[in-house]
């Protein structure tokens, strides 16, 4: 009997080493380039489009709903802008900046009212908010849209008296952000399948003396012992139909093995790694890029 029980224990611990390796989630690395307000809303004469409340807001709640997935990392805003900026120039010089992906987004529809009703002993009033919200996800690698869409949301909020009593009040202003926080999550469910649905990459930063240094580190969730796959990039060819240039499927050269992690934030994080087999050539390490192990 107590072997049985032994047997059925290391049975137990091996399948949670098994689960924990399914489920090990390889964070993607996403940067809200933009988000600008193009609706007539909050639009003095001293507007600044660098520094719209709205689109900081819409912003904002997009990151919170990403990061609350525990999926992705997000860059600082100074990185936003330098990856938006680099996509008009030079498409290699993303990868070492790191993203993944480029979201763009902004706000395209918003207006206020109230409706109200009398009646003898009574008044009721609502005040809706309604906003309209357009996304674009952009794979930095190729610079391709993934991912477009649009969405709506509304909020309301009701006051009502009855013989005089009850709840008055102004315009209640967190009604915008519930808008558009409405909108938002009808679309971040495709943002968040389209993004882990896309192959997660790292790539070479440097090799001295047989020790490679790759991008990417705990942050992201790469650990001590992960073995990842080595491929070379694919041949670049003109699509006729469309005339953008795409990528053809990388041959994989090598497996790699990390032995340690290091830096002390997503910006400075990278790791060292060993060849497990193949090879690579150390002259040209922009030729190839660092992927998870298919089963």
């Amino acid at each position: 009997m107590k072997k049985i029980y032994f047997l059925l224990i290391v049975s137990l611990l091996f399948t949670s080493v098994d689960l924990s390796a399914q489920n090990k989630v390889l964070k993607r690395k996403v940067a809200i380039g933009r988000f600008s307000n193009e609706t007539q809303y909050a639009k003095s004469v001293f507007y600044d489009k660098d520094n719209d409340p709205m689109g900081k807001q819409a912003a904002d709640i997009l990151a919170a709903r990403l990061a609350s997935t525990d999926k992705f990392l997000l860059l600082e805003r100074q990185d936003m802008d330098k990856i938006t900026e680099e996509m008009k120039t030079n498409n290699a010089s993303l990868k070492a900046i790191g993203a993944d992906f480029l979201i763009i987004g902004s706000i395209t529809e918003y207006g206020r009212k109230t409706i109200g009703t009398d009646n003898v002993f009574s008044t009721k009033k609502e005040q809706i908010v309604e906003a309209g919200v357009s996304i674009r996800l952009v794979d930095v690698s190729t610079g391709l849209i993934i991912f477009s869409g649009e969405a709506k949301g509304e909020a309301i909020a009701e006051n009502k008296q009855v013989m005089g009593i009850g709840k008055t009040a102004d315009f209640d202003a967190t009604l915008s952000d519930k808008a558009i926080s409405a909108a938002i999550s009808k679309l971040v469910e495709n943002i968040i399948n389209k993004c882990m649905d896309n192959q997660w990459k790292a790539y070479f930063l440097s090799a001295e003396d047989n020790t490679f240094f790759i991008s990417g580190g705990k942050s992201q969730g790469i650990t001590m012992g992960d073995v990842f796959d080595v491929f070379e990039n694919g041949k670049k060819v003109k699509n006729p139909q469309t005339g953008i240039e795409i990528e053809l499927p990388g041959k994989k050269i090598a497996r790699i093995k990390v032995e340690q992690t290091i830096g002390t934030n997503i910006n400075d994080e990278i790791s060292i790694v060993t060849f497990v087999d193949g090879n690579i050539d150390v002259t040209k390490l922009d030729k190839y890029y660092i992927t998870e192990i298919k089963n």
